[in-house]
């Protein structure tokens, strides 16, 4: 396996897909049908997760450090013996808020340059 680094921003920028994920998950664990529910509610069905490249992702990020395989969640009874869950490492943690100042850092500029909408409007 190689030697993945500790520091957060030596993962940027990360992919849509994986940042979406990490958003998804937050401080939860979940499955991967889960993962996909949930995004689906958190972007209120514009956006989807689709499930071949999810699991793709999920093995990618577990990879990195930025997911860990975790146990179900006490009271979870959605899931069988088959289903992985998965949880933020701390370190996906740390690189999901670096990604988010990145993109915050990005629509200021894209604000100052008047290509986003200014904020409280």
């Amino acid at each position: 396996m190689p030697q993945v680094s500790s520091d957060p921003t030596d993962h940027l920028p990360l992919s849509p897909q994986h940042y979406n994920i990490l958003l998804a998950l937050g401080n939860q664990a979940m499955h991967g049908y889960g993962i996909i529910q949930a995004f689906e509610e958190m972007t209120e069905g514009r956006e989807t997760l689709l499930p071949g490249s999810l699991y793709a992702a999920l093995g990618r990020l577990v990879e990195l450090g930025l997911l860990g395989e975790t146990e179900p969640p006490a009271g979870d009874a959605s899931g069988g013996p088959r289903r992985r869950y998965y949880r933020v490492t701390e370190l996906g943690r740390g690189v999901a808020r670096a990604e988010s100042a990145r993109l915050a850092r990005l629509l200021e500029l894209a604000r100052t340059r008047h290509l986003a909408p200014e904020t409280g409007g």
